[in-house]
């Protein structure tokens, strides 16, 4: 039997076209060690990958480099980022989303600084232990990192899986074949730059629509290619339609223009960031919860804001503090020789959409009435 027909070879030859493909049109990325140099048994800074991932997951290359390079001037290393006061790793964080994995790098880095030998460990065993790590950014720090041919998947590797070997079962339930497939493409030679290529491939080429086929250095050895099925798949579960929730904002201005503000708890979503303070985001309408007896007035229209796993509806109230003021939520703040109403950069996209929303509309006189509860001038947090 001719060797070069048994399975292994020919994956083997896929990876090996990926790999060229890869030596010629890889994107120069600010995390990354480009292919010749790689080749040439150079590895990138663990801590750069891994902060590069935790970024890019649910993001963009776009939106993540301005937020890396920053990071990197800020906290160079991972002892400087251990060291860094919570509330300025969080601040630097805000706009970029998911804010769980801002507190996680600080937890895995404290870790880190805190193990025998102060050092990222360079096993997918030992990684996965870390704080805030799972398997996919264990995977691709030990590939990337460190040479170990561990199996990286994310959506781009998902898609460009299903699509050479035609899987047509749908995700999530395809999770387990597509990385089993992964995996039997993953050389021993090269796993990161391969990792890398797959991913490359994926944002570039085998894109999830109008995927470049012509172009696509695997393209023909695509099963889906052949069958004309690149453009649908992979096939995903459709997904329930996401619930809607409320709630009421209060942006308080204080005459020298400082503006009313809170950390929200650690725990629960935009946990640990900088907000206006707001009642709970419910189903049902909201209990008014101003953080202290003031006018309040109802402002027109809403924020609206959708989350994973819901959509949001602000109402937003406005006040002017009284002198004296003395809130039960929060503080008042200003930055530092910024003019009055300035925006903090702390502030998470949902609270820069609230004070877009006040400050867009404080001339404006109120169309809707607010609430009628004597809580609206009055009462404390519930």
């Amino acid at each position: 039997m001719d060797s070069s027909n048994r399975p292994q070879d020919k994956r083997a030859d896929l990876s090996g076209l990926l790999l060229g493909w890869y030596d010629r049109a890889a994107r120069d990325l600010p995390w990354r060690v480009p292919p010749d140099r790689s080749r040439a048994g150079e590895r990138p800074d663990p801590y750069r990958v891994w902060l590069s991932e935790v970024m890019l997951q649910q993001t963009t290359v776009a939106a993540v480099t301005g937020y890396f390079h920053r990071f990197l001037a800020r906290w160079p290393t991972v002892a400087d980022l251990a060291a860094a006061p919570d509330a300025e790793v969080m601040a630097e964080w805000a706009g970029l989303g998911y804010y769980a994995r801002a507190r996680n790098l600080l937890k895995g880095a404290r870790a880190v600084v805190a193990s025998e030998n102060a050092a990222f460990p360079d096993s997918y065993g030992a990684l996965i232990a870390l704080p805030g790590i799972g398997p996919y950014t264990a995977a691709a720090i030990a590939a990337i990192a460190f040479g170990r041919p561990e199996t990286v998947v994310d959506g781009n590797v998902e898609r460009v899986v299903a699509r050479l070997f035609a899987v047509t079962e749908p995700l999530p339930k395809a999770r387990t074949t597509l990385r089993c497939l992964a995996a039997s493409l993953t050389p021993d030679e090269r796993p990161g730059d391969f990792a890398q290529a797959m991913m490359d491939l994926g944002a570039t080429v085998c894109t999830p629509r109008k995927p470049a086929c012509m172009i696509c250095p695997l393209g023909p050895h695509c099963q889906a290619r052949t069958l004309g099925i690149a453009a649908d798949l992979p096939v995903k579960t459709p997904k329930p339609a996401k619930p809607e929730r409320q709630g009421l904002a209060y942006v308080a201005r204080r005459a020298d223009g400082a503006l009313l503000l809170e950390t929200r708890p650690e725990r629960g979503l935009l946990g640990g960031t900088l907000g206006f303070p707001t009642t709970g985001w419910t189903v049902e309408p909201p209990n008014p919860a101003p953080p202290f007896r003031a006018d309040w007035r109802q402002l027109p229209g809403t924020v609206r804001h959708t989350f994973t796993h819901f959509h949001l509806t602000l109402t937003v109230l406005m006040a002017e503090a009284p002198p004296g003021a003395n809130p039960d939520r929060g503080n008042f703040r200003a930055p530092a020789g910024a003019p009055a109403n300035a925006l903090p950069r702390s502030l998470p996209t949902l609270m820069r959409k609230v004070h877009d929303h006040a400050f867009r509309n404080e001339s404006l006189e109120p169309d809707v009435p607010p609430p009628d509860s004597p809580a609206m001038t009055g009462a404390t947090d519930t």
